[in-house]
């Protein structure tokens, strides 16, 4: 299970994972931009900036206290193992002069399996959700998936923190102001993290990849989305798409039609087609394909996970559509969402053709339109609670979370709509869900884009996963692979996202897991109905969100899943 960063709050502990490493800019390509040379974006947080220079001009004062140990002595014995996690959080602390707290985030509730989630709070500010059977297991987890975020940035502090010996402060100066204070719109390249850095280079590097060997397609890269995968070798793109429309058709009978091509849809379709792909070499009789694979056996769950170390990431390159779009002074109380709160901004919304409507609003009318499909905002906020595996593969795995989300600046200077909409909305749903599922909080940063915008043969979305030779060109508003696309599976071009595809991979994964209850269902439905916790998570989600006020989500027709393969 991929554990998430909490949000950034505070006004000081963000600092601490967004100080700038800098790295050496790649070469520029036409059509992609730099994420060192792009354009400021408007959605500095000067408070996080602020903070930065706050730290420097208090040592210089000499108004911090003066630590009797050096911090890098007290990492160096945590990395030869003579101190946890937790100790040396609490010693940096110390030394370091900030609020630490470990906070516990939720349980599953007074059932069998119970398992606990604790989060590192740093003056303010939640990091990365660890998880245990025990607390003291689950603050361990969590002070270790804080730390990767930590040690990194105090090489960049060195010059600031006075190390342990008998010399007095320096006599006070005068403090200088920030870089937000003076130039609000360059502190998103001053305080893009390392992390963030590497996920974007990965992202512009794989795009520029597919774009150069067909560059006719190269305007639908400004809708761009992926998922990136960190390993201890690095990051690396495994499943990309773009798009913005659903299709015009009516709704298909034999699953083979794509009805939603937004860019955020196809890209985890996308990541679902590499995890088959990874559940397939697992399963395999080879020991180098089973060794190679993304998964392992889990021992709590009886089901397969992801290999220790193993995190996901997502970018995308502009705002999804729906609720993330709403204007800043819109705010929500995240212990306490009142139904008056409540308002066409903030509520679940409706795709229909490449336009949004609140499920509340009577502009939109339901008897005229085709395809409607829930808003990629809301899909996200799902996909944060029930995973992004979706039901089928819950068969197989546990959920699947992701860590960091990026947001591209392209058109976008405010992410606060999308904190409210993917955290906010669900806040406090942990303890309703079933054993392994809860909501991951993942951690929200606007960053220069790698691909600029543009409308221009936007009806058209790619998608390509790790493994693939060639990368697929879908018509959004026909729902089906075009002539010219580089890979077609047939005569018929029906996409391999679509509903018919999933199930074919699905079915041969159950084989391979003999798994034969799977190969005996009828339909695409009825194998999605009996993964039973996938199923009562999604019905405790949607029952939240009408009872928190945000609307009904919208109820499928079945008839278009009652198809086999």
């Amino acid at each position: 299970m991929f554990p998430a960063r909490g949000s950034c709050r505070g006004s000081r502990g963000a600092s601490f994972a967004q100080i700038l490493m800098k790295n050496a800019p790649p070469t520029p390509t036409s059509g992609l931009s730099d994420p060192h040379t792009h354009p400021p974006a408007l959605n500095h947080r000067p408070s996080e900036d602020h903070f930065n220079q706050k730290v420097k001009s208090t040592f210089k004062r000499g108004y911090a206290f003066k630590p009797s140990v050096s911090p890098q002595s007290l990492i160096d014995k945590y990395t030869e193992g003579e101190t946890n996690a937790v100790s040396l959080l609490h010693q940096l602390a110390n030394v370091l002069q900030f609020h630490l707290e470990m906070k516990e985030t939720g349980t599953t509730g007074n059932i069998p399996g119970l398992y606990f989630a604790f989060c590192v709070v740093i003056d303010g500010v939640e990091y990365k959700t660890g998880m245990g059977i025990t607390k003291k297991a689950a603050r361990l987890k969590a002070a270790q998936l804080a730390l990767p975020d930590l040690l990194p940035t105090l090489e960049s502090l060195k010059s600031f923190v006075p190390e342990a010996s008998d010399v007095p402060p320096p006599l006070p100066v005068k403090e200088e102001p920030s870089i937000s204070d003076i130039h609000p719109y360059r502190a998103i390249r001053e305080t893009t993290s390392s992390v963030n850095l590497q996920i974007l280079h990965a992202v512009r590097d794989q795009l520029t990849k597919l774009m150069n060997s067909h560059p006719e397609f190269s305007p639908c890269a400004g809708t761009t989305a992926a998922f990136i995968i960190q390993t201890s070798s690095g990051y690396e793109v495994v499943a990309l798409g773009t798009g913005s429309l659903n299709t015009k058709e009516g709704a298909s009978s034999s699953g083979r039609i794509v009805h939603d091509s937004h860019a955020l849809v196809n890209a985890r379709r996308s990541l679902m087609r590499f995890l088959y792909r990874h559940l397939l070499m697992f399963f395999n009789k080879t020991a180098n394909l089973t060794e190679k694979s993304v998964f392992h056996q889990s021992s709590s769950s009886g089901l397969l996970s992801l290999k220790s170390g193993i995190t996901l990431h997502l970018y995308v390159n502009q705002l999804p559509k729906g609720a993330s779009q709403i204007q800043t002074k819109l705010r929500l109380n995240p212990h306490s969402i009142l139904a008056w709160q409540v308002n066409n901004e903030i509520s679940l919304h409706l795709s229909v053709e490449g336009k949004v409507f609140s499920v509340f609003s009577s502009a939109f009318d339901h008897s005229a339109s085709t395809v409607v499909s829930m808003s990629a905002t809301d899909k996200l906020t799902q996909w944060q609670v029930l995973g992004y595996q979706g039901a089928l593969l819950s068969h197989f795995i546990e959920p699947i979370y992701v860590q960091n989300i990026l947001i591209g600046d392209v058109g976008c200077s405010d992410i606060h709509g999308m904190k409210t909409s993917v955290s906010q909305r669900v806040e406090g749903i942990t303890p309703q869900l079933p054993m392994f599922y809860c909501m991951m909080r993942p951690h929200i940063s606007l960053v220069p884009a790698v691909a600029t915008n543009t409308t221009d043969g936007s009806h058209y979305g790619i998608n390509w996963s790790e493994g693939d030779s060639f990368l697929e060109v879908v018509d959004g508003l026909e729902g089906k692979t075009i002539e010219e696309s580089p890979f077609k599976s047939g005569p018929a071009l029906a996409s391999r996202l679509c509903k018919a595809a999933m199930l074919h991979r699905f079915k041969l994964v159950a084989k391979d897991a003999q798994r034969q209850d799977l190969l005996a269902t009828s339909s695409y439905g009825e194998a999605k109905r009996m993964a039973k916790p996938y199923q009562e998570a999604k019905k405790v989600l949607r029952a939240y969100l009408l009872q928190q006020g945000f609307g009904p989500w919208l109820v499928k027709l079945s008839a278009s899943d009652n198809f086999n393969v």
